[in-house]
């Protein structure tokens, strides 16, 4: 019974891994979409939201299956539950790759985009998101506590973007669309590291109760 529990665990975290994967790729499509004005890179980006959505579904009933069938206790009821929540911060994630995707379709030649750090910020929370999944799998308490300090540098990124902007519509007031849109970008990039960070956190209750 403990070695088909194991199995079982085996195949949660692989699904884990492929959902954490697939939400990269969404951030991915969609600032590439934004800084390189590629229509096809946004709609891949678009469509990359019914995946995550479809792989949260399955991940939530394979955790339904697993509490009803395994009645886990302690440490094993916590990996389960804490999947459970990381699940819903990757799907929110995969919602603001998505929004971005869709604001970077009112930017198309905009140069204001090559002036600022999205694409440093993306990469931070990008990994950060990786970090914290990786995390998880691998019962890595100290990975998880750094995600958690890793936010700084997603925040400090945030306010350099924010700074940057806030001096391109002092120069030029034409710019203050665009400059917007890109703010509402680095906050959803800024809350993706939140959501990181909420797994991260996650991450180490499982271990630590």
């Amino acid at each position: 019974m403990r070695e088909s529990y194991q199995k079982q665990l085996q195949t949660l975290h692989t699904e884990l891994i492929r959902m954490g994967a697939y939400c990269e790729e969404a951030i991915a499509y969609a600032i590439k979409g934004l800084l390189d004005d590629d229509a096809e890179l946004r709609r891949k980006a678009l469509e990359m939201e019914e995946t995550i959505n479809e792989k949260e579904r399955a991940i939530e009933y394979f955790c339904i299956r697993l509490l009803l069938r395994e009645q886990p206790v302690a440490r094993d009821l916590r990996q389960i539950t804490t999947a459970q929540k990381m699940i819903i911060d990757m799907e929110r994630i995969g919602d603001q790759a998505t929004d971005i995707a869709e604001i970077s379709a009112f930017m198309v030649g905009s140069a204001v985009k090559s002036d600022i750090h999205i694409a440093d910020m993306a990469a931070a929370a990008a990994k950060m998101l990786t970090d914290s999944v990786d995390s998880f799998v691998e019962g890595d308490i100290e990975k998880a506590r750094r995600v958690i300090e890793d936010d700084d540098l997603v925040d400090e990124l945030f306010t350099k973007v924010k700074s940057e902007l806030i001096e391109q519509i002092m120069k030029d007031s034409t710019k203050g669309g665009a400059c917007l849109d890109l703010l509402m970008i680095a906050k959803y990039l800024e809350r993706i590291g939140d959501h990181a960070v909420n797994i991260a956190e996650a991450v180490v209750y499982s271990i630590e109760g």
